[in-house]
């Protein structure tokens, strides 16, 4: 190893000590013993620009292991990374300042105590939850191959990108890690490397505690590609087992890296000492003295190390990039209609035709299930939106997310450029690969039943806390699904997502809301929405007599008014399949003369987002008397009934029997709802009749 290697390699280590000494908080042991791999990628590999950090065809670099943030923190630090916007204007500051390293885990920097992408440029994933940052690297990887297999052309290899990870020994604990891994193997994708720190220590201590498997031996049955580093710190065989991923041509490739935790610490090394608490000062200085290194400086940058990681990841990145451009340029000139295609895809951009494809449906007394609607809105829309891409649990045919046109395709490694994704019974994966695959640029969508929704519930936060335009579709919506049983009927799922911020949970109440939904999320760029969808069928309302399905668009909108000029005494709100249950008893109140308004809810997101006069438009707030009807839990719907109106939804687990039977026994029904309108009538009329005599 050259002096300025080393130089380069303990300076990463001591700013990663330092900015973890002065926060008084993180953990320094992964920076410490990791710092040499990291440092031989980024030098002699790693294909980034710093000038121009979301280049298209920039390899990918994601710290899975996102507690040990200093150590990507440095990096981007060293490399000089320039801070740019989501669309990659210059902001003219550096990614990550020597103030931001001196503010690790401070308010207000750029370094906060895990990575967190679009917060800090450099960052490609927000990792942290294990597991997930090698997932959505496989979503990277999968979104290379399907990049290159529809833009690529013989005299232009437009994508051709690496994805490295850095994992960890928590991380091959992980369920989440299995899943990704097992996917990555069966598609082949030759352009990911998982670089493994084991150190055998986790946080409570030796890994071995609680964790003795073979991890190579388990690889290897994947269909990984193996191989080993015996030492962290020996260069030598660093490079030759990355040599050995450029390589591989069939596989994904694992490197398994021996380090010491700590490395350098006299009395915290290989220990979980090192793992998730500052050094301590004694130990920082002791530290520093096996390293060579002053010991009573702080965030040294010796001379040379800047110029060293300018003259190697900067040179090569920039001339990379440059190349990159003329070759786009002149890709434009010649293939115009896949040039507009993969700026659209760079920008964000929704093509109109999208929008405009997506149908309107007849009215039809005994109509279609939200999956059956969705599924002709997703694949009228998907022909005009080729970047669309996605897949299942293991559901399509329950689902019906499956695209249907010829030229769609299924994604196998044969066959890279299929939209459609077939990601097995791993819901917790799939959640993370569509985040990678969002990350890319694609536009993912992950579906299974809604009950499921709990196995991939940290994917689809991550998504918001990302803010990431991924899309989830969820059928199966409700007690609906009857004879299943409890296990199967989803009670708490909706309400649970829609405590997750950012998220935009729409579930519409028959198929012309529907087909808005879909309209309304692809139009999202920063935001995240959940499709719930039915599978029991539900009448198509008939919009010249009520209200068009376009204010779906506001979240919530008014359904119908009452008859013949009535004043309204009771709001009805519903979503999905019981919103018509609203209309019946509707019809059935207003048979009586009695002034019943009903109100279509299927965004509460989105309603919140306007204005006051227009929430009080919908839902006059001199009108108390209110009923809010839908198959879940109740919590949240307070908000919207208020002190005197009543929820009819659900207080147990639900039951297996026919769903007729179920919608008696929880109360789901038109007369019920009549009932209950009556009640809150009275109750309003009492109240008003109390502040009158007073």
């Amino acid at each position: 190893m050259s002096d300025i290697d080393q130089l380069c390699i303990n300076t990463i280590r001591t700013l990663s000590i330092d900015a973890i000494q002065k926060a008084n908080s993180g953990h320094p042991g992964a920076p410490m013993g990791m710092a040499a791999p990291t440092y031989d990628l980024w030098t002699e590999r790693l294909r980034y620009d710093p000038k121009n950090p979301l280049w298209p065809n920039r390899d990918r670099f994601v710290l899975s292991a996102g507690h040990a943030s200093m150590l990507l923190y440095s990096m981007l630090h060293l490399t000089k990374v320039e801070a740019v916007d989501h669309d990659g204007q210059k902001l003219n500051r550096l990614a990550v300042s020597m103030d931001d390293v001196k503010s690790f885990r401070q308010a207000g920097s750029y370094t906060p105590g895990h990575p967190e992408y679009g917060m800090t440029t450099g960052v490609e994933a927000t990792t942290g939850p294990l597991g997930q940052g090698i997932a959505m690297s496989v979503g990277m990887a999968l979104s290379e191959k399907w990049l290159a297999a529809h833009f690529n052309k013989p005299d232009f290899a437009l994508f051709d990108y690496n994805v490295y990870a850095i994992t960890s020994d928590g991380e091959m604990m992980e369920g989440i890690g299995s899943e990704a891994a097992s996917l990555a193997a069966h598609w082949k994708l030759d352009n990911l490397c998982w670089i493994y720190d084991s150190n055998n220590v986790t946080l409570d201590g030796p890994a071995g505690w609680a964790f003795s498997e073979d991890v190579g031996a388990r690889f290897l049955s994947y269909g990984w590609n193996v191989l080993h580093v015996r030492d962290a710190n020996d260069l030598k065989q660093v490079a030759a087992a990355y040599s050995g991923f450029l390589e591989e041509k069939s596989r994904p490739t694992m490197i398994i890296v021996e380090s010491h935790i700590g490395y350098g610490s006299p009395n915290k090394q290989d220990s979980n000492k090192s793992h998730g608490s500052p050094l301590g000062a004694d130990e920082v200085k002791l530290t520093k003295a096996f390293y060579g290194w002053p010991e009573d400086s702080s965030f040294l940058v010796p001379d040379g190390v800047y110029e060293r990681f300018a003259d190697t990841m900067g040179k090569r990145g920039g001339e990379l990039q440059s190349q990159w451009a003329d070759l786009f340029a002149a890709y434009k000139a010649k293939y115009p209609d896949e040039g507009r295609q993969v700026d659209a895809i760079i920008a964000k951009d929704v093509p109109q035709a999208a929008f405009d494809a997506i149908p309107t449906f007849p009215a039809d007394e005994k109509g279609m299930a939200t999956r059956e609607s969705a599924s002709k809105a997703e694949n009228a829309l998907a022909p005009h939106y080729p970047w669309l891409v996605g897949g299942s649990a293991d559901l399509d045919e329950s689902t019906k997310t499956n695209q249907t046109a010829k030229e769609a395709g299924t994604f196998k490694p044969e066959s890279r450029g299929g939209r459609n994704v077939h990601f097995g019974v791993r819901e917790h994966a799939m959640g993370a690969i569509c985040n990678g695959m969002a990350l890319s640029g694609l536009r993912p969508y992950g579906a299974t039943f809604l009950i499921f929704s709990d196995y991939l519930r940290p994917a689809i936060r991550l998504s918001s806390l990302q803010e990431l335009p991924s899309i989830w579709i969820f059928t199966h919506d409700s007690i609906g699904v009857g004879e299943d049983g409890p296990t199967h009927q989803p009670v708490e799922q909706v309400p649970s997502l829609r405590a997750i911020p950012g998220l935009f949970v729409l579930r519409p109440g028959d198929a012309n809301e529907a087909a808005e939904a879909w309209k309304f999320v692809i139009g999202l760029k920063k935001n995240p929405a959940a499709l719930i969808l039915s599978r029991q069928p539900m009448p198509t309302l008939d919009r010249t007599v009520f209200k068009p399905a376009e204010g779906v668009h506001k979240g919530a909108y008014v359904l119908a008014d009452p008859k013949d000029g009535k004043e309204v005494e009771v709001i009805l709100m519903g979503t999905g399949s019981e919103l018509y249950l609203c209309v019946e008893a509707y019809e059935a109140l207003s048979k009586e003369g009695i002034g019943a308004r009903v109100v279509s809810m299927p965004c509460w997101e989105q309603f919140e987002l306007q204005d006051q006069a227009y929430q009080d438009e919908v839902l006059p707030p001199h009108v108390a008397a209110r009923v809010a009807v839908e198959q879940a839990a109740t919590m949240g719907w307070e908000k919207y009934t208020g002190r005197l109106g009543v929820v009819v939804g659900m207080h147990t687990f639900g039951a297996s029997a026919p769903l007729k039977a179920l919608l008696t026994k929880f109360g789901f029904t038109p007369e019920k709802i009549v009932e209950h309108a009556k009640q809150q009538i009275e109750k309003q009329n009492a109240a008003g009749a109390k502040r009158a005599a007073e």
